[in-house]
């Protein structure tokens, strides 16, 4: 795969709700990627899924832009069974034509400033258990396992704590 080089600066900044088709667009090149079998079809309507979690006022989507192109997004909030303390990260792509030139590393940091200035001390995740790109990805950043997996299970959890990543310029 082709790593494109960036030209301009990063910019990240909250996702606009008329972003969510290229949003989607975008979480669909991704997931391609940890899929051997090809994207399987899920039935959901993708664009209106993103553009609800941009308008929910209890989320945030970020978005990373480089020369006008979508080349990052996440997604979070605390959810509905978590502590209050804690957030969780539900989606969190790059555009694989973008993975390795820095993007992924800028959106996490953002995000981590994000949950402290909301006063998150504990993030998790779920991740495709065969992705073992994004998995040592999580790693480098301090996410680790909260469990091993079991037989059959197609994601693994992991969790991140807040206070204890440090973030550039600290």
């Amino acid at each position: 795969m082709r790593t494109h080089r960036p030209t301009g600066p990063l910019l990240i900044r909250t996702a606009l709700p008329s972003e969510a088709p290229a949003i989607s667009e975008l979480h669909a090149r991704a997931r391609a990627t940890y899929y051997p079998a090809g994207l399987p079809q899920d039935g959901f309507d993708w664009p209106d899924l993103w553009r609800g979690a941009i308008e929910r006022p209890d989320a945030h989507v970020l978005c990373a832009v480089r020369d006008t192109r979508l080349v990052g997004i996440a997604s979070f909030r605390t959810a509905e069974a978590a502590p209050t303390d804690t957030v969780t990260l539900f989606q969190f792509h790059v555009d694989p034509a973008h993975w390795r030139t820095g993007v992924g590393t800028d959106l996490h940091e953002a995000c981590v400033e994000q949950w402290r200035a909301d006063g998150k001390r504990t993030a998790d995740l779920d991740v495709h258990i065969d992705n073992e790109r994004a998995r040592a990805f999580y790693a480098r950043q301090g996410w680790a396992m909260d469990r091993e997996p079991v037989a059959d299970e197609h994601h693994v959890t992991l969790r991140l704590a807040v206070e204890a990543v440090a973030v550039a310029g600290e």
